[in-house]
């Protein structure tokens, strides 16, 4: 079982990613503009969904890693930090439009539930993600690995969606608010960014 010293950040992580304005949080709140706010918590939805999958495979994959060999699992938590080292210098430079809430056609909730399914069961970098990142957080002495990744998917899967659906139900208001001030927007990017790293520095400190 996961300790609660672990737990505990692992959860402060996970909600400075979620409600820190990114890709899903944008999406969301241009449907939810859009097409309303059913919509916007459809999408929301969709993209919860969509990280249930990666969840899956990455227990699955993780799991067999772990049964093949301890070393090579920690050569696998390494990988993963430097690749949220990397995801954070990415973050840091990559250039946002001013207004990322704009050009949203409205549609169905349904469709924009599958819309958000598919991107995200489809994006790599999320699948990727995942990988990196669930388990810098797992320890195989505390137990089952594929609970620890179960229970770290589930949180990181609700907390998401929770956060989704507070901007979907916001999303009039928090889009006037992106609009009229641009540098949250490009700042946000830089603010997540710098969490990669540091969190990718960080764990593989402590992997030493």
């Amino acid at each position: 079982m996961i300790d609660l010293s672990t737990l505990t950040a692992y959860i402060a992580v996970v909600l400075g990613f979620v409600f820190i304005p990114g890709p899903a949080t944008l999406l969301t709140v241009a449907r939810a503009t859009s097409s309303g706010t059913r919509v916007g918590v459809a999408t929301g939805a969709g993209v919860a969904a969509g990280d249930v999958f990666h969840t899956i495979m990455a227990m699955v994959g993780i799991s067999a890693i772990i049964a093949t060999s301890a070393t090579l699992f920690s050569v696998v938590k390494y990988i993963g930090a430097a690749y949220l080292v990397y995801l954070g210098i990415r973050a840091i430079i990559e250039r946002i439009p001013a207004d990322p809430t704009a050009g949203a056609l409205a549609i169905s909730a349904s469709k924009a539930f599958r819309q958000a399914v598919l991107t995200e069961v489809l994006n790599p970098k999320t699948a990727l993600f995942f990988l990196a990142f669930l388990p810098q957080f797992v320890r195989p002495e505390n137990g089952s690995v594929m609970l620890q990744l179960m229970t770290l998917g589930i949180i990181f899967v609700l907390l998401g969606l929770f956060s989704t659906v507070v901007f979907a139900v916001s999303a009039g208001r928090l889009g006037t608010f992106l609009r009229r001030n641009p540098s949250v927007v490009k700042w946000q990017g830089k603010v997540v960014g710098g969490i990669y790293c540091a969190l990718g520095v960080r764990l593989a400190l402590q992997q030493r």
